[in-house]
């Protein structure tokens, strides 16, 4: 499959370099077509990696996945191109951290909004897709690193084949086991798990280590 990562940091760099490892071909993308991190990126994983624009990337990739900073991801999407993405699944990695008040950061949108209804309102055409926004990027790509794989993500989105399609991958990919992986439904609910993200901050504080994620126990 020909995926497409939006942004070049930590993230980015980790769901790319798994995905690779399955036999994926990876764009990672940026403001421009030629970028430190993506050459990198590019130079480490061998032949199916490649680095472009957020546009060249849109292009190339059959699901997108953004990996931006929150506060940039519309910006990025938009660089992207609506019409390189009508009809694609976008996967939501992104939080809308605000660290303009130092830390902890806020949320820029909150309450009665959110970033993964943002941008499903501003590309309605695109199958926006919110999961793995709540735990630390090594146990995104391999559940199996924490309690044999036994601990939860959570899925969001307004298309139900395009969930499935990405539960799949999350399953064939990075050991997400499929009853772990909890559907709350429409993109509404990227409300609650970008809300999440003020706990897990402190969490991550108070543990001392961000090798950690959330159990729900029924």
């Amino acid at each position: 499959m020909k995926i497409g990562i939006l942004g070049t940091g930590i993230v980015g760099n980790t769901l790319g370099t798994a995905l690779i490892a399955k036999g994926h071909e990876v764009k990672m993308g940026s403001r421009d077509a030629i970028n430190e991190k993506a050459a990198e990126f590019t130079k480490a994983n061998g032949k199916n990696a490649s680095q472009g624009t957020f546009e060249d990337t849109a292009q190339f990739g059959d699901i997108i996945f953004n990996c931006t900073k929150g506060e940039h991801s519309m910006e990025a999407i938009k660089l992207a191109g609506e019409q390189n993405l009508t009809g694609k699944i976008l996967v939501d990695v992104a939080n809308p951290l605000d660290f303009s008040k130092g830390m902890p950061p806020t949320l820029s949108l909150v309450n009665d909004t959110s970033l993964g209804e943002t941008i499903q309102a501003a590309f309605p055409e695109t199958k926006v897709v919110k999961t793995l926004n709540t735990l630390n990027c090594t146990l995104m790509v391999d559940a199996n690193k924490l309690a044999n794989g036994d601990h939860n993500i959570f899925i969001c989105g307004n298309d139900e084949s395009a969930k499935q399609k990405v539960k799949e991958l999350l399953h064939d990919n990075f050991n997400w086991k499929a009853e772990n992986i909890i559907d709350l439904g429409d993109i509404t609910n990227s409300r609650g798990t970008e809300q999440l993200l003020p706990i897990w901050i402190r969490l991550w504080g108070a543990l001392g280590t961000a090798d950690f994620n959330f159990k729900i126990v029924r």
